[in-house]
């Protein structure tokens, strides 16, 4: 907010994500050391600066924030069913729907007491005005896809729909504050963590910096460009898929193949082209 209103005044705003300044506080924390230490930050060389979001962005990522809650809040009322069900020997299959048809069963025809019966009915009333909420959202998100262009170009790629691609358009823009797509990557937190001592070099797991929903949603698009490689063999980038699945197995698999969909991301949105299989 303070951004843009700075920038209606005229002022060329550069944001500083707050842990890149942390380092620099020196002494207790107060407006004087926040200040001194943000100025420090700003001289590095190296610094990376983060874009002033415009509002419909903070829009569009403000709908994934409350999606994100609703859909927990729908899963953890599901399991509780899952759990308290259980011990009056109703056992359902795994997943929300079989869960939710079970309970509807049982209130049609049961011998539960009336007391927990009034309060599965209210638990259905509550599953299904959290799905509505969703559902309203899923289509609020797929319009706004439908007119971004870049949202357009994203979902071009293997994996990327109009729920991953309005959250990349809102977190990143068009990428262009990343110097290159190893840069995006590794903002990402899909690379390996690097631990190096003189002649030694040792690589870990995954950093798992940045944004930690859009990694999340990363992998889950990775998950869906695995199954599309296994029917699409022939393109140049399916090959490598099947490839390193077999070589280093599913799930490193998995974290490579998000790895190089940030990096196929970087190029769409940084160079407005859509994406091309080879």
């Amino acid at each position: 907010y303070w951004g843009r209103y700075f920038e209606k005044a005229g002022h060329e705003v550069l944001l500083i994500p707050a842990q890149h300044v942390t380092p620099f506080v020196r002494g207790n924390k107060n407006d004087k050391n926040d200040a001194l230490a943000i100025y420090e930050a700003s001289l590095r060389p190296n610094i990376r600066f983060v874009p002033v979001k415009a509002e419909y962005q903070q829009d569009i990522q403000c709908l994934h924030r409350m999606r994100e809650r609703l859909v927990a809040n729908r899963t953890s009322l599901c399991n509780q069913l899952r759990g308290l069900l259980a011990d009056y020997g109703h056992i359902f299959p795994v997943g929300i729907n079989a869960i939710i048809k079970g309970v509807r069963e049982i209130i049609r025809d049961s011998s539960l007491s009336g007391s927990l019966l009034s309060e599965l009915e209210s638990s259905i009333v509550e599953y299904d005005y959290q799905t509505k909420r969703i559902d309203k959202i899923n289509k609020v998100l797929k319009s706004h896809s439908d007119k971004n262009p870049h949202s357009q170009r994203l979902m071009q790629i293997p994996g990327i729909g109009a729920h991953i691609a309005t959250a990349i358009t809102s977190t990143v823009g068009k990428a262009e504050v990343f110097k290159n797509a190893r840069d995006f990557a590794a903002w990402t937190g899909l690379t390996p963590r690097q631990s190096a001592s003189g002649n030694k070099s040792v690589m870990g797991g995954i950093t798992k910096r940045g944004d930690q929903y859009l990694r999340k949603l990363l992998v889950q698009a990775a998950r869906h460009t695995v199954r599309w490689a296994v029917k699409e063999s022939d393109s140049k980038l399916a090959k490598w898929i099947n490839e390193i699945i077999v070589r280093r197995g599913l799930q490193k698999g998995v974290v490579a193949v998000a790895h190089k969909l940030a990096r196929i991301i970087w190029c769409v949105l940084t160079r407005e082209e859509g994406f091309k299989p080879v």
